[in-house]
């Protein structure tokens, strides 16, 4: 998967001759404070064993080796007294533990490992739990499972629409349209009655409506009434929403209520799928459009609306600790000046950009669909770009952004991963 390659691309990182630099130890730092011999825990128990070290405990459990920080083991405690089970909640004070501590005692059984603490205070861990929530363990998986696709890949997926009644009513309906939605990141309800009321009430059934300065519910048609692009009949390039917020809308909803006319076909492109293929054929312009910051502005002075927005971040945005991409910011028209970081760097952007950008344009990548009133498209605007061709005639679309976290929330309190 992309993030197991850039994990080796970050562990031994390329310069621009194409050289390696040289790599440090795992850990220089590391100090033995008893022989370097391993404890098997017990005869029943061959998949564990530890060692303890200057100030970390070394656990090797099943296929994992897992290097837990004293304090670390210290500030997790489960117990009674240090981890409220009725709210989820620490109530150790972090502060309180000592930044040396060491536990005066170890042991570890089948299943799980115990810790004598200077006080007398014991923890204990069960070890899957410390499987899944080490750091060794978090960086073999995946916060949000995902299936990359192409127009092709799409479209044989044959992934079906919701019928708007099973959706609103029904927690099956609903499960099944946020697991299209987390795995392709778009999805679609249909038989919705195509009016803004109706479709406000679709989109509150999976988040929190997001008000932002196009309003809560906005509306409409060609007539340029904001200082936007997207205000008028011209063709729009692929691109993902609301760059200039701090932090971009998670989820985009469009309902096209009335088209009288021709054209006005909506593109849908995987903006992750695109970034796969950077990483694979050149991870150096990968690591550098997820490294370099860059600025977003939208700037609006049209009738009574005056707004001037500025968000920064870097095109990809990865998790430090597996490095999954979790949101790509892309869009032409509203990035600002780069003036974020030296000249030796920019040109080297242009190009990891140009290799994004002609990705993203791969009529292969293309997904074009027809809106028409009754069926509604959700967009995660943190992964799927979207654009449109022009149009002629009459068209009224309505739609709104929601939350992120409020998705994640209904779909992880449905089961799914999220």
């Amino acid at each position: 998967m992309w993030c197991q390659r850039l994990a080796q691309l970050l562990r031994g990182r390329h310069g621009s001759t194409g050289h390696r630099w040289p790599r440090l130890p795992r850990d220089p730092g590391r100090i033995l404070a008893t022989p370097v011999r391993c404890h098997p825990t017990a005869p029943a128990s061959p998949h564990c064993a530890w060692q303890l070290h200057r100030d970390y405990l070394e656990l090797r459990y099943r296929s994992t080796v897992m290097r837990l920080d004293f304090v670390w083991l210290r500030d997790h405690c489960r117990s009674a007294s240090c981890y409220n089970a009725k709210t989820n909640q620490r109530s150790l004070d972090t502060a309180s533990v000592d930044l040396a501590i060491r536990p005066q005692a170890v042991r570890v059984d089948e299943t799980t490992l115990f810790l004598t603490w200077p006080d007398g205070h014991v923890t204990r861990y069960g070890l899957e739990w410390l499987a899944r929530n080490s750091y060794e363990g978090q960086k073999q998986q995946v916060m949000h499972p995902r299936i990359l696709w192409n127009a092709e890949i799409y479209q044989q997926a044959q992934v079906p629409s919701i019928d708007c009644r099973s959706f609103l009513e029904t927690d099956e309906g609903l499960k099944e349209f946020l697991q299209n939605f987390l795995l392709y990141g778009i999805a679609f309800v249909e038989n919705v009655i195509p009016t803004k009321e109706d479709t406000e009430i679709l989109a509150e059934r999976i988040s929190i409506i997001r008000e932002t300065i196009y309003g809560r519910m906005w509306y409409f048609t060609s007539d340029f009434s904001r200082g936007d692009t997207a205000y008028t009949k011209l063709a729009l390039d692929r691109h993902t929403d609301t760059t200039y917020f701090q932090e971009p809308c998670g989820i985009q909803v469009f309902h096209c209520l009335k088209h009288e006319g021709t054209g006005g076909r909506t593109l849908l492109v995987d903006g992750f799928h695109a970034a796969e293929q950077v990483l694979r054929q050149a991870p150096e312009h990968f690591e550098l459009l997820a490294k370099v910051p860059l600025k977003h502005e939208y700037v609006e002075n049209v009738g009574s609306c005056h707004n001037h927005m500025i968000g920064v971040g870097p095109v990809l945005n990865i998790y430090p600790w597996n490095n999954e991409l979790y949101l790509i910011r892309y869009n032409n028209y509203d990035r600002a000046v780069i003036n974020t970081v030296p000249h030796d760097v920019v040109r080297r952007w242009y190009h990891a950009h140009r290799a994004l950008t002609a990705e993203l344009r791969r009529p292969d990548n293309e997904l074009w669909v027809k809106l028409k009133p009754g069926k509604v498209l959700f967009v995660d605007n943190w992964r799927v770009l979207h654009g449109r061709e022009a149009f002629t005639g009459y068209r009224q679309l309505c739609g709104c952004y929601l939350t992120r976290d409020d998705m994640l929330n209904t779909a992880r309190l449905l089961g799914l991963q999220a």
